[in-house]
């Protein structure tokens, strides 16, 4: 009864058994025909419930916000981070020994994690899921994420465009799919260094460059323009950052936050330049800049791997709805420790798609209510979030192109 009777008879079963598991099955077990999945894609948009469904199955305490707890989160995180800089300015940082640079190397990836946690809740502020007020959401947001040096303003605008549109293919924000024929230059790199080495690639290119290369040049984000400028393809050579205020990323109504944005950073920057001078750059550095690379990482991986699998669909225009793209367009992982550091954005991802602000104390409460009134259209999968990590970079790098639904396809496929 789950199953459309447009199925035929020989793919029904096939179809059945991918609904009652869908995303554990089809990256274990199964890969589907484009036919298989538009029919899967069928029976999805049939059993989808409406956001009034899915609101009233979530307990009304859970879209409760209270900035006490919250401020007990960024402390909780705040001494994990003095901690391990507390242990870290005992390490030598001139003339140093292996076991110190093993050390430090430990630190930077601790700490990089550590300061996750205070990034992921300055993105709940963003969302106004700190606090009822959002002045107050504001100005937590903005002092935790420039300390991180992320423009807290200018991604507040782009980020909620990416929930806004998520999986739209034409003004999807971060990780939209790469068509065929703009892959084509990264199909050559592939044909000459090999399946394993472009996934390693492409796992170094997201986690280290993949986060700069979105602030200052808008990269993976959307493919034409907002509403102001009349939704038209980006012209070529435009370049849409996150720092100036007449960037064509932001409307003009943004001007003036982006702006302050901007100048927090700069501010920042300054106070890290004075602190240099009085410990040395290089050990600022080490106990720094280190470590935000960590926290970039991070931050990319969640958002790569929240939307990015073989059967997870994007769409055109025409296809598109928010509901879709906020539901079945979003996968929850588990990250063992990790969840605790970086309070379960990833593994309850879906709930926050949905509703987002709902504040992370919360979420899995919220997320097993939506898990019970989604049942088989709830994306989960318990693998290993670094097995799915390299299995992502191995197998989805491009799509064929921007008009109705499409499923990523791997170079080798090419």
């Amino acid at each position: 009864g789950d199953v459309p009777s447009i199925c035929p008879p020989q793919t029904r079963e096939l179809v059945r058994a991918v609904l009652s598991n869908p995303l554990h099955t089809m990256t274990k077990s199964v890969k589907l025909s484009k036919k298989a999945r538009s029919q899967l894609a069928t029976a999805s948009k049939k059993n989808l419930p409406t956001i009034e469904e899915l609101r009233n199955c979530i307990p009304k305490h859970c879209f409760e916000r209270s900035p006490v707890t919250g401020s007990y989160y960024i402390l909780r995180d705040g001494i994990v981070i003095l901690a391990f800089g507390l242990l870290a300015w005992q390490l030598p940082y001139e003339n140093v020994p292996l076991w110190a640079y093993i050390a430090w190397a430990a630190y930077a990836f601790w700490q990089g994690t550590a300061l996750t946690g205070w990034w992921v809740i300055a993105h709940e502020c963003g969302h106004g899921a700190f606090s009822p007020s959002q002045k107050l959401n504001d100005v937590v947001g903005f002092v935790l994420h420039t300390v991180l040096l992320v423009p807290y303003f200018g991604w507040q605008y782009s980020h909620a465009k990416h929930h806004s549109k998520t999986n739209h293919l034409l003004d999807g924000e971060t990780h939209v799919p790469s068509t065929k024929k703009g892959f084509r230059a990264y199909k050559k790199v592939h044909d000459i260094i090999g399946d394993d080495a472009f996934a390693g690639l492409e796992v170094v290119l997201h986690l280290l460059l993949g986060w700069p290369m979105y602030l200052f040049i808008n990269a993976t984000g959307a493919r034409r323009l907002n509403k102001e400028f009349g939704h038209k393809r980006i012209p070529k050579g435009e370049i849409l950052d996150h720092f100036r205020p007449d960037s064509k990323l932001f409307p003009s109504t943004w001007k003036f936050a982006v702006f302050l944005s901007t100048a927090g950073l700069l501010i920042w920057l300054c106070i890290l330049g004075f602190v240099g001078t009085k410990i040395g750059f290089w050990r600022l550095t080490l106990m720094y800049f280190f470590p935000y690379l960590w926290t970039n990482a991070w931050l990319v991986l969640y958002t790569w791997l929240q939307h990015t699998e073989e059967n997870i669909p994007h769409w055109g225009v025409e296809e598109w709805t928010w509901l879709k793209g906020a539901a079945l367009g979003t996968i929850d992982r588990e990250y063992g420790i990790f969840d605790w550091f970086h309070h379960d954005i990833g593994s309850t991802h879906v709930c926050h798609h949905i509703f987002s602000k709902i504040p992370h104390y919360h979420a899995h409460e919220a997320t097993r209510a939506l898990k019970k009134k989604l049942g088989k259209l709830y994306n989960h999968t318990d693998e290993l979030w670094i097995q799915s990590m390299w299995r992502v970079a191995k197998t989805c790098h491009y799509i064929d192109g921007v008009a109705g639904e499409q499923f990523y396809k791997a170079a080798r496929d090419y």
